[in-house]
């Protein structure tokens, strides 16, 4: 049996009293941080590994940039995101004697992970586009790269925005991860908040809780750019 109020007197101690929300607070900006900018990174790599995969291939030098991008992506996709964590934290960066903060460093993993994904989705995106699109473009007297970013990748993020934004709360919630390497993220400090009295009730339900919220912000946010887009594209 749950003796409820001991639960609440704990938890309200170690979190209001003796300033347990600091702790929260900061582990939230990291877990925030680290999803947006992984994000970021990721979308970068993703496109530029997509249009590799589509550009012609009449060129020594695409075959060469295709082969290493697929490399990447099937060490990427196939490692889970924690033991990349931990090659990075306990083997490569040692090896390369690089000091780093632990929220630089899962944001670096975080966005090397994501454009392996990013890169699939971007490629289907760029063939949703007719493929009349880049001709007229190049016809027009733009370049392959041009017409590409001019053209046909602003109608392809379009088309994968919903699949961007599973991709984000994706990365929101495998940030519970990187206490690996010692990042106190949002599970870490409530985990921390549980540690003190050994209840773990109230701070569990509370992690719940806020992921649930920040997956349903994103989820709304994604709607409220595809409706903005839809009503563009009427114009």
């Amino acid at each position: 049996m749950i003796n409820w109020a001991e639960e609440w007197s704990s938890f309200y101690k170690q979190f209001v009293t003796l300033g347990g929300y600091k702790r929260l607070f900061d582990g939230l900006i990291a877990t925030v941080e680290i999803a947006v900018f992984g994000l970021a990174i990721g979308i970068i790599i993703g496109i530029l590994i997509a249009i590799v995969a589509v550009m012609p291939r009449y060129k020594l030098l695409p075959k060469i940039l295709d082969k290493i991008c697929k490399v990447y992506v099937a060490i990427f996709r196939g490692t889970p995101m924690v033991v990349q964590l931990l090659v990075g934290h306990y083997l490569l960066l040692p090896l390369l004697g690089v000091n780093v903060s632990g929220v630089f460093e899962a944001v670096i993993i975080f966005g090397l992970n994501s454009g392996a994904y990013v890169s699939e989705i971007m490629r289907s995106g760029i063939q949703s586009v007719d493929a009349g699109q880049l001709e007229a473009g190049r016809a027009l007297g733009l370049s392959f790269w041009s017409a590409m970013g001019k053209i046909v990748i602003p109608q392809s993020i379009k088309n994968i925005l919903p699949t961007l934004g599973n991709e984000f709360i994706s990365l929101i919630k495998e940030t519970s991860v990187v206490s690996f390497i010692a990042i106190t993220d949002l599970t870490k400090a409530l985990k921390l908040i549980g540690d003190a009295t050994y209840h773990y009730f109230m701070p569990y339900i509370m992690l719940a809780l806020i992921y649930l919220v920040i997956v349903l912000l994103i989820t709304w946010g994604i709607k409220v750019m595809e409706r903005r887009l839809a009503r563009s594209d009427r114009k």
